[in-house]
């Protein structure tokens, strides 16, 4: 009987994150939930922490069913959270790559809908169980933040509908805070999503892939994480931000990547001709350096205003920005996938410039809500 796991998603990027599960081989997927993929491995090894779509990976220890909405209720997590297979799921976690000790229990729990609990209820009761079992502390955040030293036993209690889940997080990190983000500007995109967006984008090795407004370069970082042989340009307006991009760029390159993240500059007629893997520069995203049908993919998340203002050309006309794709993406096989913040305004431009609207996917994104939008020429 294989392992069970749940990788955390963002809401809207399940799907995306189970296709990854699959091609890569990691599991086999047994169902979707609110923010969650379940799958199952025969061997569960360290690959899963280099899951990109991922803000998470769980070792699942118990399912709870028929969680109802009273304080009644939270009876039903004793029995499960002090029987749960804790040492075991403690060995397994260090067989994935995490640490395979702990000194005390750290319990998180979340749930969806309203009910006569809060979280710190569930966290309480899951937590003392626990620490009952494994013989570990366990500090309640119901008066504030926990002793953040020494190794912890992370526990996720997630309740959707009638069912809860126990699980274990395989690191004491979570996976979305990538260590190659040593720079960051405000707008800097979440690494999850950035690496969703560009599965969705079907990258190939040898793709010309654009991002012209890149800020600290997670878009095309990640891209080049998920496929090998891209030759990426980033722009953006600001010179701030490209040297961020340069600095986590140089942090996230792998052994063997012989593509150097050239600095800022008048680079983009190199990548036009393919002579630079990887390159930088300072232009207006509503006049590219780039000649025309060059790219085969753009991947972007344009400034219209929600953390960063638009700046340059796109300040007055930002329909300029999606005629520029139109230009400069490659006849019949071009494509573009954008994170739009008010997408129903934004495609109306897009349509105008000449640009199809091939998918459109709603994502949940920290209290706001925009969509993954593919376009092609």
């Amino acid at each position: 009987m294989g392992v069970r796991l749940l990788a955390r998603t963002l809401r809207g990027m399940e799907e995306v994150c189970a296709q990854e599960i699959t091609a890569r081989g990691l599991g086999t997927v047994e169902r979707l939930r609110h923010r969650e993929v379940w799958f199952t491995s025969d061997e569960p090894d360290a690959r899963l922490l280099d899951l990109r779509t991922a803000d998470d990976v769980f070792l699942v220890a118990a399912v709870i069913r028929g969680v109802g909405h009273t304080k009644a209720d939270l009876a039903r997590f004793t029995q499960p959270s002090r029987t749960a297979p804790w040492r075991r799921l403690l060995r397994l976690r260090g067989r994935c790559g995490g640490p395979a000790t702990a000194n005390r229990i750290d319990v998180v729990a979340s749930y969806v809908g309203k009910r006569n609990y809060n979280r710190y209820d569930i966290e309480d009761t899951v937590g003392e169980q626990a620490a009952a079992a494994l013989g570990l502390p366990h500090h309640s955040r119901r008066d504030g933040a926990v002793p953040d030293d020494g190794q912890p036993f992370p526990i996720r209690v997630t309740v959707e509908g009638t069912e809860a889940a126990l699980a274990v997080r395989l690191t004491e990190r979570p996976l979305h805070r990538r260590a190659y983000k040593q720079e960051s500007v405000p707008g800097t995109l979440h690494p999850p999503l950035a690496a969703a967006m560009a599965l969705l984008a079907g990258l190939s090795p040898g793709d010309r892939v654009l991002d012209p407004s890149c800020g600290t370069g997670t878009l095309l970082i990640e891209s080049r994480l998920t496929v090998g042989g891209l030759r990426t340009l980033g722009t953006d307006h600001n010179p701030a931000a490209l040297a961020a991009a340069v600095a986590n760029a140089t942090a996230a390159q792998p052994p063997g990547d012989t593509a150097m993240a050239q600095p800022p500059g008048d680079t983009a007629m190199a990548w036009a001709v393919g002579d630079t893997a990887m390159a930088w520069a300072v232009a207006d995203a509503g006049r590219l350096p780039v000649a025309d049908g060059r790219a085969d993919r753009v991947l972007s998340n344009p400034p219209w205003g929600l953390q960063v203002a638009p700046g340059g050309t796109l300040a007055t006309r930002p329909a300029a920005y999606y005629e520029e794709l139109r230009r400069v993406l490659k006849p019949g096989t071009g494509r573009a996938v954008l994170l739009l913040h008010d997408p129903e305004t934004h495609l109306s431009l897009a349509r105008a410039a000449g640009l199809r609207v091939q998918d459109s996917r709603p994502v949940s994104l920290f209290g706001s809500h925009p969509a993954v939008v593919t376009l092609s020429g």
